[in-house]
This record gives C-alpha cells, structure tokens and sequence, in this order.
C-alpha cells in the first residue's frame, strides 16, 4: 500500500513539474494571466494574440502547450475557438504548492498566502 502511495505521489509530482513547466516562459505565463483575467468565458485566439503581440503561429504553439498540460481549456464555437484558463488545474496546482509550504513544515504561514491574495 504504501510503494502505491509513493508511486502515485511520484506520478503526481511530475504531473506538476510539467505544469510548472509550460508556464515557465514569459509568453505562456502572459497567455495564463490573461486567459484568467477572461474567465470563465474565456477568449478567442485573435483576441490573445493581439493583447499578448504573439503572431497566431507562435500563439498556437504556447496555447498547445498549455493545453498538453491541462492549463489550458479550448471549446469550438461556429470556426471559433475559444480558450480559457483551467481553473480546475490551478487550483490543483496550487493546492500541492500550500499543502508542502503552509500545512505541512509551515515555511510560510497561511495568513500571509490570503493576505498576498
């Protein structure tokens, strides 16, 4: 039981790690605050390339990433697609980061997490 936990941990971390990953570069970190400045109704892709000042070849290839990931979510309307943030995987992600530096060794303490928020 317990090989099992730590393989599902294993797996769980490098889940993580990929999603640090691909948000590890300024123009899909842009693309992420943006996409969440949008949610929930999220954007269609002409609409971030011309906020963020990506051409649409290089939008797709940071949105594909980010879609990889599970960061990103894209929905077909008519020949729009529109894009948003994965609120789900955020919170996901963020939840393993408070779990490990506000619950379990206290490195930094919860009130100062909401306060920043």
């Amino acid at each position: 039981m317990k090989a099992a936990k730590a393989k599902e941990t294993d797996e769980q971390i490098s889940r993580y790690a990929d999603m640090f990953s691909a948000l590890g570069t300024e123009p899909r970190l842009r693309i992420m605050r943006l996409l969440l400045s949008a949610h929930p109704d999220g954007m269609i892709a002409s609409d971030v390339s011309r906020e963020i000042g990506l051409s649409a070849s290089n939008l797709s290839h940071h949105l594909e990433k980010l879609k990889h990931e599970g960061l990103v979510n894209v929905r077909r309307e008519g020949t729009f697609l529109w894009y948003s943030a994965n609120a789900d995987a955020l919170r996901e992600l963020l939840g393993f980061l408070y779990a490990e530096c506000c619950t379990r060794n206290k490195a930094v303490e919860p009130k100062a997490i909401a306060l920043c928020c």
